[in-house]
């Protein structure tokens, strides 16, 4: 706990050196990802007042026993009337006059309605104040992402030795699922993917009623969360010996994966990394079905900046910055192979964090 409140403080004190470039003290958070990030409080429905002076958690009574535990140090409100007329009262009482939101997570019918109970105050869109920060992750954050990994891999790897022939896309996620529920999971991180064949063409396919056969391509997403954070992986495995055509494919993302993880390191640029796996690709004749960005960011979310994409010239990776790399290639109608991983930047280079075997002949079921 001390060490979480340690790093809590650190994060508050980085809120407010951004918020003094928008001439405001205090910042309305409603995002509960944020709310968690700012202040360890987990629950639903509850707004933070967070920047100078003590942060303030305004819930209502169905949280108020989980905030005492979660966020000791936070003042807490409990209201009995409406969000906005509790924010109210706590803003009057501090004299604040200037009032820093998110403008992405603040709706616009949430801005008139803060405008009406706010009078006096001035609202101030602060746009990636919050954002800015958990770009890059502390010690705390990737720990808690290793920890979804060795989560995710124990499942992954039950998993594997309950696969049978005949068996639906849709129960073996469930069994997907339940795994790693077992291992120790606060929930998946995603709807987990399970694609056979021609499913796995889709890149966001959704496990249906397709039946696993000899020689059938099996395309696993999946991901773990635990203490708030997600990881974020992609295995291809093959029922009974691979297809020339289905290992030659493997081979040309296996090298192209290897290619973009070699590229991650402080100071590149998110279009080095993104080209380092898409120049494999297009050179074996495939650019045209590798068409998403080859990776992004994870965290309290499973897409998070930065986007390791062709279409972000301007993004550039720095130490404590978690990303995925996943490039693909999709034979629609036919079958897809994607591999991906979560890759840790460092002050010298990368750190790989899942360690799930991935060469072709070890693939097999």
């Amino acid at each position: 706990m001390a060490d979480m409140r340690k790093m809590i403080a650190r994060r508050t004190a980085r809120l407010r050196k951004e918020l003094w470039k928008h001439r405001a003290t205090m910042m309305l958070v409603t995002s509960p990802v944020d709310v968690a990030y700012l202040s360890g409080f987990t629950g639903d429905d509850s707004w933070l007042l967070a920047g100078s002076g003590r942060s303030c958690l305004v819930t209502d009574f169905r949280y108020q026993e989980q905030a005492r535990r979660e966020c000791p140090r936070v003042k807490l409100v409990v209201r009995k009337g409406s969000m906005v007329e509790a924010l109210a009262k706590e803003v009057r009482r501090r004299g604040l006059k200037r009032l820093a939101f998110d403008p992405e997570t603040v709706t616009v019918g949430l801005r008139r309605r803060l405008r009406t109970g706010l009078k006096g105050v001035r609202l101030v869109a602060a746009a990636q104040a919050i954002g800015s920060l958990r770009i890059t992750k502390d010690e705390a954050e990737q720990d808690a992402i290793r920890g979804a990994v060795a989560v995710a891999e124990e499942a992954f790897r039950r998993f594997r030795r309950l696969v049978r022939i005949g068996t639906t896309e849709q129960r073996l996620a469930a069994e997907l699922d339940h795994q790693m529920r077992l291992a120790g999971a606060e929930a998946t991180a995603f709807p987990t993917i399970v694609a056979i064949d021609a499913s796995a063409s889709m890149p966001h396919a959704r496990p249906g009623g397709r039946r696993l056969r000899p020689g059938s391509v099996l395309l696993v997403d999946f991901g773990a969360k635990v203490a708030g954070y997600v990881c974020d992986l992609t295995r291809v495995l093959v029922a009974g010996k691979i297809p020339p055509r289905v290992r030659r494919i493997y081979g040309i993302v296996h090298e192209a994966q290897a290619a973009a993880i070699a590229a991650v390191r402080p100071g590149a640029t998110t279009v080095q990394v993104d080209a380092a796996a898409r120049d494999v690709i297009k050179a074996a004749g495939y650019g045209d079905v590798f068409q998403h960005g080859t990776g992004h960011g994870i965290g309290r979310e499973v897409h998070e900046a930065p986007a390791l994409s062709p279409r972000e010239p301007r993004g550039r990776l720095r130490p404590g910055m978690v990303v995925t790399i996943e490039p693909a290639i999709y034979l629609a109608g036919r079958f897809g192979i994607r591999i991906e991983d979560d890759v840790l930047v460092t002050p010298t280079g990368h750190e790989v964090l899942s360690g799930l075997e991935k060469r072709a002949d070890r693939m097999v079921l």
